[in-house]
């Protein structure tokens, strides 16, 4: 991505990429590992590059610029999480959300400025696709709330704004960003990244990431409900869903997590409960259920407390492993599937 005076992100630059830099700056290769250890460390300019010297900040500032948004909005809830409206140089908007939990800190960053796959329950897809995000723009997002937090961020997921398989090559590229040891050095194991079934490229994330944690919006129990809040399962069919997810935990020996929002009087009852159990019973599988966070402007409801834990039950007594999702930032419009760009 380019800004308008035709300057170069050089945050989209793996340690490799930067030595061609140096060397095409006539500087020793060693140059580009300091050069990239700053910009892991979340500088936003060139000149806090201290061991770097001059002429070669004054030419890198020629040629690129550091690519951390600004936060046009930040908004903290009561339960300490904090979310934040980030604009890049050129105008597009994301957000991003910091989580505390007793693990350590987490953040949901986006993969694209907008959604194009129209789930009927998410705010992100409201608006439409304005772009996908790149590598470096990713990566940002994390260095920019750990800036604003001053806190560090050991667990990313991916999943914010959009559809991270819909935009392979930005999220590619932001997992070798982040997981290179010469800069953040994030284990892979501690990034989750969520896709709401685009069945080619779960089985290419296979075999590229088989470290990187997989989640997965299901939703319903069947082809037929999912239908109706999903226009991806038009494409994408539930069986053939569920026969790539099993070849995902057979390549890779990880476990899929299957995320479930529990929308009332949509999936809700007992009967998609025991459906959803037959579904996930026997293999490497996890079910995620989220009480539906309500969005402004969307037909459907949160269902009550009483309905999530009856179907938790009924998937336990059926020998599936069920958590229910810790809300967090829904007094801010920051819990899942209520964030959007806003201008």
């Amino acid at each position: 991505m380019k800004t308008e005076d035709n300057k170069k992100n050089i945050l989209d630059y793996l340690p490799d990429e930067l030595e061609t830099v140096a060397s095409e700056l006539g500087e020793k290769k060693f140059r580009a590992a300091q050069i990239f250890g700053w910009l892991a460390k979340g500088v936003t300019s060139f000149d806090d590059m201290k061991n770097i010297p001059a002429s070669l900040r004054t030419a890198l500032d020629e040629r690129f610029y550091i690519g951390i948004p600004e936060a046009v909005r930040r908004q903290e809830s009561k339960d300490g999480t904090v979310k934040c409206l980030f604009e890049f140089p050129d105008g597009t908007q994301v957000e991003s959300v910091f989580m505390k939990y007793e693990y350590g800190n987490s953040i949901c960053i986006s993969s694209q400025s907008g959604c194009r796959m129209g789930c009927t329950f998410c705010a992100s897809t409201m608006d439409g696709l304005d772009r996908s995000l790149t590598g470096g723009e990713m990566l940002a997002q994390v260095l920019a709330m750990r800036n604003i937090t001053g806190e560090d961020i050991g667990h990313v997921v991916v999943m914010g704004m959009g559809e991270p398989f819909d935009n392979y090559e930005g999220l590619s590229g932001f997992i070798r960003l982040i997981h290179d040891k010469k800069g953040y050095d994030l284990g892979l194991r501690n990034i989750t990244v969520s896709t709401c079934g685009l069945i080619p490229k779960i089985r290419e994330f296979a075999v590229d990431f088989p470290q990187v944690n997989l989640a997965v919006s299901l939703h319903a129990p069947n082809q037929k409900l999912r239908e109706r809040t999903m226009p991806v399962a038009k494409k994408y069919k539930y069986d053939d869903l569920m026969k790539a997810c099993r070849e995902y935990t057979e390549l890779t020996g990880r476990r899929i997590t299957f995320e479930y929002a529990v929308i009332d009087g949509v999936n809700d009852s007992a009967e998609c409960a025991k459906e959803l159990s037959a579904r996930m019973k026997g293999w490497l599988s996890h079910v995620n259920l989220i009480p539906l966070n309500e969005v402004k402007g969307r037909e459907y409801k949160t269902a009550n407390g009483n309905s999530v834990a009856a179907f938790k039950k009924i998937l336990e007594s059926n020998g599936v492993a069920v958590t229910v999702r810790r809300t967090l930032g829904s007094d801010i419009d920051a819990a899942c599937g209520q964030l959007r760009r806003k201008k």
